[in-house]
């Protein structure tokens, strides 16, 4: 199939623009491949030294016989997707043993939960996080002892922040070991119900702890499809997981199996074999570009758009929103998982999954085919699907090339939507985005008069006091990273959700974040510039008039264009988010973060 125009003239682009920071890039990679394995220009008493642990394996790792896998880890037993790896560091060792090989637990990062923290001053930490991860996990592999890299990890900016460091270590191979999906629980809907019955003072505090308790009963990920869920979509349109390994539930044999293969995988294709495969080689403008169109097949979360841009940044490519907007375009929606349908990711999978939706748009030219990874040459491998044979040994085998369940899949030739799920936002009030995927197209153009608030609690304190009886667009501004850290507020989604329950027309704007699992109220979110560096959205007061068309990808002010020039930015004492829960500790971030359409980043 010849590729998509639009697909080409992208990639294209994003190569030219970024033609030159690139190739500094693959400059800097070719310097340390040439230079060979990084032991082997250790002195003695630097090998002694990430040797003397090893035991048995002592001599291996100081003579560097074999190769030796850096294991980098975000596991922690208090979040549920990460509670499976407490097992993985064993399992790896076990089978880089079976081929000769080490490893070793190069360092830990941290991971936070953005579901513990919703609407908490928590929150404020959680996309710095993301560049806290790559950094620890650039410092665990700074001892420059390792063949190849595993990255264990899931969660909204866990993965984000290990791919940024995978990238920095791009002379490396890597594999990334998902951990899986926890079984169903609680349909989503009935969540969504209940949280919002609580946010109208129908049922307590009781009903809604024990819907919650029922929903993240077990470990693994979430199984809506948020932005954990969305960042192992990407790892498999990009190619740093094998093929079909993102929604294997843990602690099955099979989720064993596909870590040991992707030990296996990783001695395989380190320097010393034949296969070599750096994350620079796999990390191309090309495999950006496909992991772009799986977001917006999928209906994948709004955060990608700002961690996709960070981690191409890494690898020395420069995406911007026009590339987002322009590949939504020609994408067709071809999912419905929750919030964008009833179904979660153990049905999607069930239905035919990743698998199913890379070989329809491949079949479409709608995906670079060409593209290294991990599994070797070209993505149609990753059409294909893991399964154990009655010895308990992996294959892969042809996934189904028809959707099993046409309410979660539906073929490229009759999708959801005829284009995909987030679209880019221009006008007056700069630039922003809206994830449309399940919003109904009836609430896609809104246009209400502004009321104004600096926090979520307030909205929600005004929705307590029943201020909200007219269509209204809630502007939450004072929420971008240079503010307080960009938090998302996803905790509005109930009160908002309740009030177009309602009958009225309602939008949200804001220059913060909102959860992947953003859902059924327009949103135009990562408005920028933010109202801390006096960005438009400053301007606003409350009765101005905003109207928010998706359709024709436009946010404006209804204000007469001599009287918007003349207003002064309004200003906000942020000093309350300042400190406090280790918010000291991030001053410097704030204080140096760029801008969410250049990846909110202080690392790159």
């Amino acid at each position: 199939m010849t590729l998509n125009a639009t697909v080409a003239s992208v990639t294209a682009r994003i190569a030219e623009r970024s033609h030159d920071l690139r190739q500094a890039y693959l400059d800097r990679c070719a310097r340390l491949i040439e230079a060979g394995p990084g032991r082997a220009h250790l002195s003695c008493g630097n090998l002694a030294h990430a040797a003397a642990a090893m035991g048995p394996e002592k001599q291996i790792v100081a003579e560097g016989r074999a190769p030796n896998l850096g294991i980098v880890t975000a596991y922690n037993d208090m979040l549920s997707a990460h509670r499976p790896y407490e097992r993985f560091p064993e399992l790896i060792r076990a089978a880089a043993r079976k081929s000769g090989a080490t490893a070793q637990v190069a360092g830990g990062v941290p991971a936070m939960c953005d579901g513990i923290t919703q609407g908490q001053p928590g929150m404020e930490l959680s996309l710095f996080s993301r560049d806290v991860i790559a950094m620890a996990a650039a410092v665990a592999l700074s001892h420059n002892v390792f063949d190849a890299a595993v990255f264990l990890g899931i969660c909204d900016k866990i993965v984000p922040g290990l791919v940024m460091a995978a990238a920095s270590f791009g002379h490396l191979p890597a594999v990334f070991l998902p951990s899986g999906p926890m079984p169903s629980g609680l349909p989503n809907d009935e969540k969504s119900r209940v949280r919002q019955q609580y946010a109208a003072g129908e049922v307590g505090r009781d009903a809604l702890l024990a819907a919650e308790l029922a929903s993240y009963h077990a470990p693994g990920t979430c199984t809506f499809y948020g932005t954990a869920n969305t960042n192992q979509m990407l790892m498999e349109f990009m190619g740093l997981h094998l093929p079909g390994a993102s929604f294997v539930n843990p602690d099955t044999p099979l989720r064993d199996a596909l870590t040991e293969a992707g030990v296996t995988r990783a001695l395989q294709i380190t320097a010393r074999g034949n296969e070599f495969t750096p994350v620079s080689a796999i990390l191309d403008e090309r495999a950006f570009v496909n992991g772009i169109v799986g977001l917006h097949a999928t209906g994948g979360s709004t955060n990608l758009l700002i961690h996709l841009i960070a981690m191409a940044r890494a690898a020395g490519i420069v995406l911007d929103w026009e590339d987002f907007s322009d590949l939504s375009a020609i994408t067709p929606l071809m999912a419905r998982v929750y919030p964008n349908g009833l179904a979660d990711v153990n049905h999607f999978h069930a239905a035919g999954g990743l698998g199913f939706i890379i070989g329809s748009l491949l079949d479409e030219g709608l995906l670079h085919p060409d593209t290294r990874t991990v599994a070797g040459e070209g993505l149609a491998r990753y059409t294909r699907e893991p399964k154990l044979d009655a010895s308990g040994g992996l294959r892969w085998e042809e996934g189904p090339r028809e959707s099993l369940d046409t309410r979660i899949l539906r073929p490229v030739t009759d999708p959801f939507a005829a284009t995909g799920g987030l679209q880019l936002l221009r006008g007056n009030l700069g630039a922003a985005c809206i994830k449309v995927s399940a919003v109904a197209a009836e609430r896609q153009v809104i246009e209400a008069p502004a009321r104004i608030f600096t926090d979520q609690e307030a909205v929600r304190q005004a929705f307590r006091a029943g201020e909200f009886t007219s269509d209204t667009v809630v502007v939450v501004r004072f929420q971008g990273p240079k503010a307080n850290g960009m938090p998302e507020l996803h905790s509005l989604t109930p009160i908002l959700a309740s009030l177009q329950d309602r009958g009225l027309k309602v939008a949200l704007v804001t220059d913060g974040r909102m959860s992947g699992a953003s859902g059924k109220v327009p949103a135009a979110i990562h408005v920028s510039p933010e109202a801390a560096d006096a960005g438009p959205i400053a301007r606003l007061r409350d009765g101005d008039r905003i109207r928010l068309d998706a359709p024709a990808g436009r946010l404006d002010a209804l204000v007469e264009a001599s009287e918007w020039a003349a207003r002064e930015p309004a200003e906000a004492d942020l000093s309350a988010g300042q400190a406090g829960l280790g918010r000291e500790l991030f001053a410097a971030f704030r204080a140096s973060v760029s801008p969410a359409v250049t990846g909110a980043s202080v690392a790159i």
